[in-house]
């Protein structure tokens, strides 16, 4: 769902001056463990809840995982980071609500989508709920997301302000500091229905994505054996659990 990854992670590994081979499936099978990163910081899909990472994301990996054979071992990181991460060889995948875009599939390999949603405008303004209605208005939302590319590409808000979390985003706008706040539309019925007492007001869903996880450029064979074992949690049922549990709805792409 989420960032406009602008260097090819190549590049930004070679800068580092770290080694940009990414573990092959073989050698992920033969280690029993596969090396996960997500943020922790985007309820519902990936966050920590009493000292422990959880989410729909982080608990749809471990379902994956298992049809795999593997044992799990998280990394959590700032967003901006992950991406670079996987040329880095610092992890084997990462899972983040990332929005599959063409610019992003330069620089990774993206496994089949998770699920399926879109950016949606948050207000305390009821009549901000358009498009049309974020002329001449400050909208807030996440650094590195999809986000700030689809609201510019609209030319009706005045600004896009740029915050380091959604949380922080969320905050500007609980406080008055902007008109609108654009985020994943899951995201936003989970906090209006967290946070009733902030009086926020959804809006349109502006744009729709596929969302999916991220194995490093050309690291297919991982690709590959996350995308079948994905079909077939997707096929007993305990894709349609989970994502019940956390939407009351199947969120997978039709």
């Amino acid at each position: 769902m989420r960032t406009s990854f602008k260097l090819l992670i190549a590049t930004l590994a070679l800068a580092a001056g770290v080694s940009i081979s990414a573990r092959p499936l073989d050698a992920v099978t033969k280690s029993g463990k596969l090396v996960a990163a997500t943020e922790g910081a985007f309820t519902p899909f990936n966050y920590v809840d009493k000292g422990k990472l959880t989410g729909f994301e982080v608990e749809l990996t471990e379902l994956v995982a298992k049809k795999m054979g593997l044992a799990l071992e998280w990394k959590t990181v700032g967003f901006d980071a992950l991406l670079a991460g996987l040329g880095q060889d610092r992890w084997d995948m990462v899972i983040a609500s990332h929005g599959i875009t063409d610019e992003r599939a330069k620089a990774v390999t993206f496994m089949a989508p998770h699920y399926c949603s879109g950016g949606m405008i948050v207000s305390k303004d009821a009549a901000i709920r358009t498009a049309k209605n974020l002329a001449g208005k400050t909208v807030a939302v996440q650094t590195g997301t999809t986000y700030l590319e689809n609201i510019t590409k609209l030319g009706t808000a005045k600004e896009v302000k740029n915050f380091p979390s959604d949380a922080d985003a969320r905050s500007a706008l609980a406080a008055g500091r902007v008109d609108a706040w654009v985020t994943d539309r899951f995201t936003v019925l989970e906090t209006l229905k967290k946070n009733p007492g902030l009086k926020l007001q959804s809006g349109d869903l502006l744009f729709t994505e596929r969302i999916a996880a991220a194995a490093a450029k050309g690291n297919t064979g991982l690709a590959d054996a996350w995308n079948k074992a994905l079909a077939a949690t997707m096929a007993d049922g305990s894709y349609a659990a989970l994502s019940k549990k956390y939407f009351g709805e199947d969120v997978r792409c039709k």
